[in-house]
């Protein structure tokens, strides 16, 4: 199989994919190094595939509905953090993103895409696996959130939530 053959094949998996899949998964199957995949994904990105990169795998882009809710947050450690997640995703939202702001690259965004307790596990353990990883210890615990909602009731629903339990960013400059 050619490259160009492979990367038709990679997006055609992506494309009927029911979750994410794994750059390992896809070296696999394809017989090639998961390097090859991850450059042929840069391939296809640069040529216009819609395609992100979360925690679980590589998926097509989906296109966003609803509400758009940005939220700073200020917490450490792996507690708070499930407080926080839970919260959004308890409430009907999906945490699209975390962003946070580095002296020496500007703008480090990171692809989420939670929106249930099962996918906040999955998230927690690998966090806890590698914890100095959580882009919010570069910020002393200051993030950004993007969170998808389905209408604006939602997205009171979180930002009160979160506000109530003292995590929102603002919640903190008085402390």
């Amino acid at each position: 199989m050619t490259g160009e053959q492979r990367r038709q094949w990679i997006l055609q998996q992506l494309q009927t994919a029911q979750k994410p899949i794994s750059a390992t998964a896809l070296a696999k199957q394809s017989g090639v190094s998961r390097q090859i995949v991850v450059g042929d994904i840069a391939l296809m990105r640069a040529a216009g595939e819609h395609i992100e990169a979360t925690p679980r795998g590589y998926r097509i882009a989906q296109q966003s509905t609803g509400i758009k809710l940005m939220v700073a947050c200020c917490h450490t450690g792996l507690e708070q953090l499930k407080q926080e997640l839970y919260l959004v995703v308890d409430n009907g939202g999906l945490v699209q993103d975390v962003i946070v702001e580095n002296p020496l690259y500007g703008q480090i965004t990171a692809q989420l895409h939670i929106s249930s307790r099962y996918e906040v596990d999955l998230f927690l353990q690998k966090a806890s696996e590698q914890s100095q990883s959580l882009l919010s210890n570069l910020t002393s615990g200051v993030h950004l959130h993007t969170i998808l909602c389905k209408d604006q009731q939602t997205a009171q629903r979180i930002q009160q939530a979160l506000e109530e339990q003292h995590l929102l960013y603002q919640q903190n400059l008085s402390e």
